[in-house]
């Protein structure tokens, strides 16, 4: 008995089926089986019985599972203790973001980041604060750039910064960036809007915002991409509501309004798994990527 057997038995454990469980631990669902078989032959005890499609955990596998849940954990303070060293972390990072924050805000950060952690392997995956959220607790990702609000448990949270949301409408001619003009609520009331996806957190934002000045926004389009809906509404389709950084630099055949009184604002943050042995690495890129951030700002 190992303890790779013992965490390939949790996994089955805790998952709706042997395929999942195998794609989870990147094997085959034969060769968890054949684990899973050398481990109860070990053991001389019968762990799973099958009933139609799902395998049914005995009370010989209940009980393991609590001993085997011991081990894992204190085998992992052990690793965690005599191999936390972030100059010798070899294993893959991951790090995820959205796709706006990564143009315009990351490029000068992740080349920093590249030179002080010459040793990592760094991928980064773009993706919607959902699915980093999802992919934080499967430990798809190691960390997180993400907007709030989020559900936070289980998860650490390093706050940021908040960036203003802009309302920006085409222009006939080209536009100061730093020119920001003042517009009434009602003005929004009956214009065509290019807005992002319903699921995305920034959106959440946006309705919220609609909601407390009293305007119900006629929607005709929604895209995810920054680019590309500020080339539609360059392009006379609407008006949107976009990220401050995404309008700085040059001028763009736009005006940038706020209503009177009232800023639009999202709170950015870096998200992790909170964890009794976090891995050195993750914390000392949080910390770094968060330095080099607020620095930039």
């Amino acid at each position: 008995m190992d303890v790779h057997q013992l965490e390939l038995f949790l996994a089955v454990m805790d998952s709706p089926s042997m395929t999942k469980a195998a794609e989870k631990s990147h094997l085959s669902p034969g060769a968890v089986s054949l684990q899973l078989h050398n481990l109860a032959e070990e053991l001389h005890t019968e762990l799973f019985v099958r009933r139609g499609k799902r395998l049914i955990p005995t009370p010989a596998a209940l009980r393991l599972a609590e001993r085997a849940k011991e081990v894992v954990k204190l085998m992992g303070h052990i690793q965690q203790e005599f191999e936390n060293d972030v100059t010798k972390d070899s294993r893959p990072f991951h790090f995820a973001t959205g796709v706006t924050t990564l143009i315009y805000q990351l490029g000068p950060p992740l080349r920093q980041l590249r030179n002080s952690f010459p040793n990592a392997e760094i991928r980064v995956t773009v993706s919607v604060t959902e699915e980093m959220i999802a992919g934080l607790h499967d430990r798809r990702f190691d960390l997180a750039l993400i907007t709030l609000p989020v559900p936070e448990d289980n998860l650490q949270i390093v706050p940021l910064f908040d960036e203003e949301l802009l309302i920006v409408r085409p222009s006939a001619k080209k536009a100061a960036s730093n020119h920001i003009r003042s517009v009434r609520a009602a003005e929004l009331a009956d214009v065509p809007f290019l807005l992002y996806p319903k699921r995305s957190n920034v959106r959440h934002s946006i309705d919220e915002f609609f909601w407390e000045i009293g305007v119900q926004p006629r929607v005709q389009m929604e895209a995810e991409d920054t680019e590309g809906i500020k080339r539609l509404v360059e392009s006379g389709f609407g008006y949107s509501i976009l990220p401050e950084h995404a309008l700085r630099g040059g001028s763009h055949f736009l005006q940038k309004l706020r209503v009177d009184g009232r800023r639009l604002t999202r709170k950015l943050a870096l998200a992790m798994i909170r964890a009794e042995s976090p891995r050195k690495l993750t914390e000392s890129i949080a910390s770094f990527l968060r330095d080099a951030l607020m620095e930039q700002r």
